[in-house]
């Protein structure tokens, strides 16, 4: 690991001017090149203080033994010189959008004597055009075959038209209208060109002149009563149509436009492009990426434009390009992409209409997009094997975790604490297993203190399992299933995943699931020093010396372990990490979803809900018959009685209860301000489906941890 201060220019060494750096590790390899407004301020922030680095920019200035950079004039020159070696060198620590795939283009070679229609993948060659990418080739195959009624251009092979020219005979295509047979001279070279060329401007989305153009001929046929040839025309009509309804129309005039979403984690991102030519989607890609350095949304977006347009001119470059968030600056990439086109270029954020309703459609892709890539990556058995293998590494663990156990903590200003505890299990989800507490030994908010509680009482009644059935757990067993209640009164919440065979040594004596009757070999926090050292307080109090503890701090995504003081930094592509990752944030997931559900009921809750033996039916039918909560305070006993289902005890009972309780704070309308005097909580809500409050005090003050 090499020290950055020494190979750190001085100052007065490096030019206060736009250029491009590289840093080189010490077997000269090119590891990360960047461009920079002014390389003097840029490089400055690589050789600060490494505590101030991230942990991945922290990473390449270690890694890395010397600098050097090229001074050019212009940032648009900064930002072609960038991707040309970017290209070039391929270094590890810039970002690389990866494809598990070429994507399909319908091309037309121009160049050739008798241009050609075929499916065409990889780099794209001089003097063809390209139409796409499509997601599947069978999706060009059909395209053209209806085309080719009309424009029946050649889409044969060299070879085959080669050995039509020879016998004088063409193939099957030419027999039946569906190509034009230039091979045995039935069509002249300019007008096959000229045939090619009017297929171009149709996929291009120049449509509305050849429909027109053949419903006229079609007209004129029918009126000198050749209605074979009417017929046809009409057949070739409904072929265009049925292609043009292939690619829906999404945005109403005519737009040529890309659209480009990313959707991201700390780890990774996905990339997604609608093409828009002609108002309608004529072909969508998608990258994967990790997040190598420390990137904003902004820079995920420059690094698409450069992988996008970065060997693409002319039409390739559609006028207008709409994205999520724009690049800082953005100028000189908005200037790049003009000097690409050879014509102005809108680089924007897309904010009403259609175009941002398209864009979302095209997110919601990105996001789906990521997803199946966790789900892929996190199903495969030899990813989840390096992971563990990496994680017991890194925390010097005599064996892989095979079961893990990540706790969190969550409230909203100190209101409803709770927390959660999910288990994964060699490296997937144990939903079956999943736990969740109510913090009872203090009111107010202190995470670490919280931390202490649960795992105090989760490792509490696995001791009191380990006396009453006098077993020593060894970890390898399969979880309980089914939920319950918790220790000390914890809720807990079993039903998440579907009904699991449960041998005998699984269950209590009665039949039962046994409950927080097993130990894993790691336990993680959601946290970082504080919440670590109050989970390994709590093991030790109780006498645990087995299990280990970490904690994740999600700003840096370091590893903290007790009594270390400084973060286990694991690399930025370590399967490792990913899955601490993924642990932490179904954890956080778990105990947030818990957290709102607790919110709502409370902010819910009416003076009914004290009434014992009173359930929700009967609340409804009170509400329904008196109003409100207000005017069935005032009521009368014999008044309540007279609502079906309710007797005379159960009506003294309400009426006991609705005495003693205090008024609760006037409901309000959240939209106009208004007290709403007769109702309160508990009842029917507001009028006009307006939102009501009732003293719940701004859920948009408070924050959710």
């Amino acid at each position: 690991m090499a020290d950055p201060s020494s190979y750190r220019p001085r100052p007065g060494d490096v030019p206060d001017s736009p250029g491009v750096y590289r840093f080189r590790d010490e077997h000269r390899r090119v590891i990360y090149v960047g461009k920079a407004k002014s390389l003097r301020q840029r490089l400055a922030n690589y050789f600060q203080d490494l505590a101030n680095l991230h942990p991945r920019t922290r990473t390449m200035v270690t890694t890395a033994a010397s600098v050097e950079w090229t001074v050019v004039s212009t940032e648009v020159e900064a930002l072609q010189l960038e991707y040309s070696w970017i290209k070039e060198y391929d270094p590890r620590f810039n970002v690389k959008y990866r494809d598990d795939k070429s994507y399909p283009y319908l091309a037309v070679t121009m160049s050739e004597q008798f241009p050609r229609v075929q499916v065409m993948r990889g780099h794209k060659k001089k003097g063809v055009r390209y139409f796409g990418p499509y997601a599947h080739a069978w999706a060009i195959r059909d395209t053209v075959d209806l085309l080719l009624r009309v424009f029946p251009v050649r889409t044969c092979s060299a070879g085959v038209f080669k050995n039509a020219a020879r016998t004088g005979r063409p193939c099957l295509l030419g027999y039946i209208d569906k190509c034009s047979a230039p091979c045995v001279g039935r069509i002249t070279p300019e007008d096959h060109r000229e045939l090619a060329e009017e297929f171009c401007d149709f996929m291009a989305g120049r449509t509305g002149t050849y429909l027109r153009r053949l419903e006229k001929q079609m007209m004129e046929a029918a009126e000198e009563m050749e209605y074979e040839r009417a017929a046809r025309l009409r057949d070739d009509i409904g072929a265009l149509k049925k292609a043009m309804e292939k690619n829906a129309v999404v945005l109403a005039d005519a737009t040529d436009a890309d659209l480009i979403a990313v959707a991201e984690d700390e780890l990774e991102a996905a990339v997604q492009i609608f093409h828009v030519r002609g108002g309608r989607v004529r072909g969508q890609r998608g990258w994967v990426t990790d997040k190598v350095e420390d990137v904003t949304t902004g820079a995920l977006v420059e690094h698409a434009l450069q992988q996008l347009y970065g060997e693409e001119s002319g039409d390739a470059v559609p006028k207008e390009v709409l994205v999520p968030a724009l690049p800082e600056p953005v100028e000189p990439v908005q200037e790049w992409l003009t000097g690409r086109r050879g014509a102005n270029v809108s680089l924007r954020i897309p904010q009403r209409g259609d175009k941002k309703a398209l864009m979302e459609t095209v997110q919601r892709n990105a996001q789906q997009s990521l997803a199946l890539h966790k789900t892929r990556r996190a199903s495969d058995l030899t990813t989840r094997s390096r992971a563990l293998e990496e994680i017991a590494e890194a925390l010097g663990l005599d064996s892989a975790p095979l079961r893990i156990e990540c706790y969190d903590i969550s409230h909203l200003q100190g209101d409803d604490v709770v927390a959660s505890m999910v288990v994964f299990e060699d490296g997937l989800q144990r939903k079956g297993e999943y736990r969740r507490f109510q913090i009872k030994g203090f009111a107010g908010q202190d995470d670490v203190r919280s931390m202490h509680e649960v795992i105090s009482r989760r490792f509490r009644r696995y001791l009191a399992e380990k006396e009453r059935t006098g077993e020593w757990a060894d970890g390898t067993g399969t979880g309980p299933v089914g939920g319950g209640t918790g220790i000390d009164g914890a809720d807990t919440d079993g039903t998440l995943a579907g009904p699991e065979v449960i041998t005998d040594s699984l269950k209590d004596d009665d039949g039962r699931p046994r409950k927080f009757a097993y130990p894993p070999q790691l336990v993680v926090v959601d946290g970082g020093q504080p919440q670590v050292a109050a989970a390994q307080r709590a093991l030790d109090e109780l006498g645990i010396d087995d299990i280990a503890v970490c904690g994740l701090a999600k700003r840096l995504e370091e590893v903290w372990v007790p009594g270390e003081d400084d973060p286990v930094v694991l690399p930025r592509t370590s399967e490792g990490l990913y899955l601490l990752q993924r642990v932490r944030d179904e954890a956080h997931r778990f105990a947030i979803t818990y957290q709102r559900t607790k919110r709502a009921k409370r902010f819910r809750a009416g003076p009914l809900d004290d009434v014992p033996g009173l359930g929700e039916t009967r609340k409804q039918a009170l509400i329904k018959h008196f109003g409100s909560v207000k005017k069935l305070r005032s009521a009368t006993i014999e008044q309540i009685q007279e609502v079906p289902g309710i007797g005379r005890k159960t009506a003294e009972t309400i009426a006991v209860a609705l005495a003693q309780a205090a008024p609760a704070a006037p409901a309000v309308n959240t939209a106009t301000g208004e007290i709403i005097e007769d109702e309160e909580p508990g009842t029917t809500g507001g009028s006009s489906g307006e939102p009501v409050t009732a003293g719940v005090p701004d859920e948009r003050r408070g924050q959710e941890t």
